[in-house]
C-alpha cells in the first residue's frame, strides 16, 4: 500500500511581505485573498507533488502554502509515494516533455500499467481525506494519474505542469500521448509558459502562471558579508579560518581565494541543465587564461528521491573534471550540498549566489529557471540559454541570452566578455533586480493563484 506523506508548512507572514512590496501591492493581495476565501467557503486547498525538497516546485510550495495559511486558507500539501520504477518512468516523461530521449527506455503498456498502479494506490491511501468541493492542484507528470479519480469525488482539480518545451518532436508527442488519458476529465491546466501547452489541450481551460521567488525566504533574504564568507568557508569552497569544517567540494580540491571572480551555476544534477557543457566551455575558454573560477553547485544526490539520474550525471561531471588538465581542474569546483537541513541548504545557496560575480544557467531546456530569478534579485548578471521560460525572465539589458545552448564557444566568449567589463556587470545587476521586484515576487504569484482558486470554485461540477 502507498503511504503519501503530509508536509507540515508553517505560516509565512503576509503582512511582512506586504511591508517589502509596499502598500499598493499589499492591498491588492489582501483583496484577492479575501475574494478567494469567500469562494472557498471553508473548503480546503490541496497541493500534491512528488517530493518535499530538492527542486524548485518544492521550494515554491513551501512558501505559497505558508502564505496561504497565514491569509486564512486551509491549505494542505501531500507528497505521493512511489517506487524506483515509478520514478524512473516519470523521469523518462520529464525528459521527453522537454524533447529529449532521456534514458531511452520505453513508455509502453507495461510502463503505463505500473504508473497507473502506483497512483491508484496513492488514491486509495488518501481516500476520505479530500472531500467534495475541495480544490486540488496536482504538480507535474508524477501526479497526473490522480486527476480522473479525484474529479469523480467532486473535487475541483487543476493539473499544474512546471516543465515543457517550446518545440515539438517525437519525444514530446510520446510523453503527452502517455499522459493524455490520465487527464481526460481534467478541465483546468496551469503552465509556466504559453509555448509549453500541448496541442492535445487546445480549447481547454488553460492558465499561464509564471513561478516566483520569495524575497524573505532563506534562499533570498539579505545576508551579511561575514555570514556569506563563513558559510562558504564551512563547505570548503573558499579559504578562511576553519576551512572545510563540513567540506562539500568533491575530489579533495583545495578552497578558492575569496578575491578571485567566481562564476556559479546552481542546479540539480540533470542532463538538461548541461553542467558538463558549462564545465567544458569554462575549461577551454577561461581556465588558466583569466583569474576567474567556476563552481558547479547541486544537491547531494541521495537527498533527491524523485530524480534517479542525479547520481549518474554527477559522476559524469566528476569524471570529466578529473580528465581535465591540471590548470583547468585548479580553476573548477564541483560542490554537493546536503539536503538534511533544508534551512542550512537554502542559506548556503543564498551565500553562493551572493558571492558570485556571474551566475549562469546554460540549460538545454528549462520550464522556469528559479536560479535565474534568484540571482537577478541579488543584483547578479546572468548568462543563460534562450530556452523555455528563461526567455521571459531576462529582459534586454538585464543579462545575456544565448541563442544556441549547445554552442560552447559562444557561451565561453559571452562569459569572458562580461567578466572583462565590471561596469556592465554592475549595470546588468541593477536592471535585473528592478525587473524581479516588479514582476517575479511572491505577491504576484499569490494573486495569480487566488484568481485560479476563485475561478475553479465557480466551475459547475463535472
Amino acid at each position: 500500500m502507498a503511504h503519501p506523506q503530509d508536509v507540515e508548512v508553517p505560516p509565512h507572514s503576509v503582512e511582512r511581505l506586504g511591508r517589502l512590496v509596499g502598500p499598493e501591492r499589499y492591498a491588492a493581495l489582501e483583496n484577492e485573498a479575501s475574494t478567494a476565501l469567500g469562494a472557498l467557503d471553508g473548503a480546503k486547498v490541496w497541493n500534491i507533488s512528488s517530493t518535499a525538497h530538492g527542486g524548485g516546485v518544492a521550494e515554491m510550495l513551501q512558501l505559497l502554502c505558508g502564505y496561504a495559511r497565514d491569509a486564512g486558507a486551509d491549505t494542505r500539501w501531500l507528497v505521493i509515494d512511489g517506487d524506483p520504477e515509478f520514478f524512473a518512468i516519470t523521469k523518462r516523461l520529464h525528459n521527453r516533455i522537454h524533447g529529449a530521449a532521456g534514458d531511452g527506455g520505453d513508455l509502453g503498456l507495461r510502463e503505463a500499467a505500473h504508473y497507473k498502479a502506483v497512483l491508484d494506490a496513492n488514491v486509495d491511501a488518501i481516500d476520505g481525506r479530500i472531500h467534495r468541493g475541495d480544490v486540488v492542484v496536482l504538480h507535474d507528470p508524477q501526479t497526473a494519474g490522480l486527476a480522473n479519480h479525484l474529479i469523480r469525488y467532486g473535487v475541483h482539480v487543476a493539473w499544474r505542469c512546471h516543465i515543457g518545451s517550446d518545440r515539438t518532436n517525437t519525444f514530446t508527442e510520446e510523453a503527452w500521448s502517455f499522459l493524455h488519458p490520465h487527464l481526460a476529465h481534467c478541465r483546468t491546466f496551469v503552465f509556466s509558459h504559453a509555448a509549453f501547452v500541448p496541442a492535445q489541450l487546445a480549447g481547454a481551460d488553460v492558465w499561464i502562471i509564471e513561478p516566483s521567488i520569495d524575497p524573505l525566504s532563506n534562499k533570498n533574504r539579505p545576508l551579511p558579508k561575514a555570514r556569506v564568507s563563513d558559510l562558504l568557508v564551512r563547505i570548503g569552497l573558499l579559504e578562511g579560518p576553519g576551512t572545510g569544517r563540513a567540506s562539500a567540494v568533491m575530489g579533495g580540491a583545495s578552497p578558492l581565494s575569496p578575491e578571485d571572480p567566481l562564476v556559479v551555476q546552481v542546479s540539480r544534477w540533470d542532463h538538461l541543465k548541461d553542467m558538463q557543457g558549462v564545465l567544458r566551455s569554462f575549461a577551454e575558454h577561461l581556465a588558466g587564461r583569466t583569474d576567474a573560477r567556476l563552481a558547479l553547485v547541486g544537491p547531494a544526490v541521495a537527498g533527491v528521491s524523485d530524480d534517479p539520474e542525479g547520481a549518474q550525471v554527477l559522476e559524469e561531471c566528476f569524471d570529466l573534471w578529473r580528465s581535465l588538465p591540471r590548470r583547468a581542474r585548479d580553476a573548477i569546483r564541483l560542490v554537493t550540498l546536503s539536503m538534511d537541513d533544508p534551512v542550512l541548504n537554502a542559506v548556503t545557496v543564498n551565500a553562493v549566489q551572493r558571492h558570485a560575480s556571474v551566475v549562469v544557467q546554460k540549460s538545454l531546456q528549462e520550464g522556469f529557471g528559479l536560479t535565474v530569478t534568484e540571482a537577478m534579485w541579488k543584483s547578479k548578471p546572468v548568462v543563460a540559454s534562450a530556452v523555455g521560460g528563461i526567455v521571459g525572465q531576462i529582459p534586454q539589458g538585464a543579462g545575456i541570452l544565448l541563442g544556441d545552448p549547445s554552442d560552447l564557444d559562444a557561451f565561453g566568449w559571452a562569459l569572458s566578455g562580461l567578466l572583462a567589463d565590471p561596469a556592465e556587470m554592475a549595470s546588468m545587476g541593477r536592471r535585473a533586480r528592478r525587473h524581479v521586484r516588479q514582476y517575479s515576487l511572491s505577491d504576484r504569484h499569490l494573486i495569480d493563484y487566488a484568481h485560479l482558486v476563485t475561478h475553479m470554485t465557480r466551475l459547475p461540477p463535472t
